[in-house]
Parts: C-alpha cells; structure tokens; sequence
C-alpha cells in the first residue's frame, strides 16, 4: 500500500478518532471529579467549599461530563485545560520541574489533551455534530458565506 493511500484512509477516519479520543478523556476527566466530590473510587471525597479541590472536583465533573457527551466542547475544554494547568503550577511544580519527578503526569497530559480539542473541535459522535446538516462530514469545518468557521 502506498504512502498516499494510507494517509488518505487515516485522513478519512480522523473525526471518529477524535471522537473516541474525546468521550475516553471527557470519561477519565468526569470520574476525577466525581471521585473528589463523592468520594468514589476508593477516594474520600473533598469537604464541601475546600480551596481548591473541591471546587476543581466539580469543574472536572462538569466539563468532563460536556466533552465526554460533545456538548459546548471547546469552552469546556478550554476551562478543563486551564485547571489543569493550574494544578501542575500550584500543586505539582514545587516538587521538581519534570512530571515524572513531581507527579503531575496526570495534570499535564489532560491539560495538552484538552488544549487539542479547543482547536480541533469534538470531532464525531458529539451532541455539536448532530446539529449538522445531512451529507456534511461530523467535525469538519463549515463553510459560512465563502469563509470556513
């Protein structure tokens, strides 16, 4: 099989990918924030209104519930990456300047995953995508007025 066609078929399927990496990192973001706010998964929960863990637990819970489901992707997003990288600043940084040192592996892979998706959009399988028109590609840019938005 030749370069070319191969990069054609991957081409083809990048909005499912995308779509499956969205709802995997918006699962893996809601069940943070649902393990520090409930206290599930053999984590005990935050105390109410504890800065900032609680009120991160519930940022978490919320924006990964809206990328997990495709739902005002890029805003989430974008608030879930700026947590993220608040939390490595705040509370990983101090303990060396690498994550494997500091143990903020986490944080930083969720805030650069995060990031690719407010430029990349939702990608397919998303509540946004279904809002298309039909014969129109789920997570491809569309085209307002002569200009691509």
């Amino acid at each position: 099989m030749s370069t070319a066609r191969l990069n054609d078929r991957l081409a083809a399927r990048q909005p499912l990918v995308l779509g499956l990496f969205r709802i995997v990192l918006g699962l893996l973001f809601t069940s943070e924030g649902a393990a520090t706010v409930f206290g599930l998964l053999d984590r005990p929960a935050s105390p109410v209104g504890e800065w900032p863990f609680w009120y991160a637990g519930v940022i978490e819970l919320a924006a990964g519930a809206l990328v997990l489901v495709g739902a005002l992707t890029r805003g989430a997003a974008f608030l879930a990456s700026g947590i993220m990288a608040f939390a490595y600043f705040t509370e990983h940084q101090k303990d060396g300047l690498f994550p494997l040192q500091n143990g903020g592996l986490a944080p930083a892979l969720f805030c650069w995953g995060f990031l690719l998706l407010v430029f990349f959009g939702p990608g397919a399988l998303s509540l946004a995508g279904r809002e298309r028109r039909p014969g129109t590609v789920p997570g491809a840019p569309r085209r307002v007025r002569g200009r691509v938005s």
